[in-house]
């Protein structure tokens, strides 16, 4: 089946939410669809993609740009359309638009324990950085 990969559309909302369902299981509701997306849509728009397959979302990634550096979320792809190189095509697709807005270095963050992830970047040229992640809540 040929994959398609293009800009995120409002239709492709559902089948984004039911992707990041099966692969975020765990995600808290602040990274759910319903508050992410509309996020991004409100910022930088054009760096949300969906990889189609036949009719149905089977992968997306989100990308963001600050100027200074750049930042990769929210990279999916269905469990049983992992290792056939879709998530390597998502991840450099927001790549090539990041080059093209400027960016030197991008970003990203995987849970401690997702080694099986981790260890898909490091096959991608990425490598892990000595660095403390740290956040704080601007919502009460």
């Amino acid at each position: 089946m040929p994959v398609t990969i293009r800009r995120f559309d409002l239709r492709d909302f559902a089948g984004v939410e039911a992707l990041w369902n099966a692969c975020f299981p765990d995600d808290p509701p602040h990274s759910r669809a319903q508050v992410a997306i509309p996020q991004k849509l409100a910022f930088q728009p054009e760096l949300f993609w969906v990889a189609i397959g036949g009719e149905r979302v089977i992968g997306s990634i989100m990308a963001g740009y600050d100027g200074h550096r750049g930042w990769l979320y929210s990279v999916a792809v269905l469990p049983g359309e992992q290792g056939h190189g879709l998530g390597a095509r998502l991840v450099r697709t927001a790549e090539d638009a990041l080059r093209a807005l400027g960016c030197t270095k991008v970003n990203l963050q995987v849970r401690d324990t997702n080694k099986a992830v981790a260890g898909f970047y490091a096959g991608l040229g990425y490598a892990e950085e000595p660095r403390i992640s740290m956040g704080r809540w601007l919502q009460d």
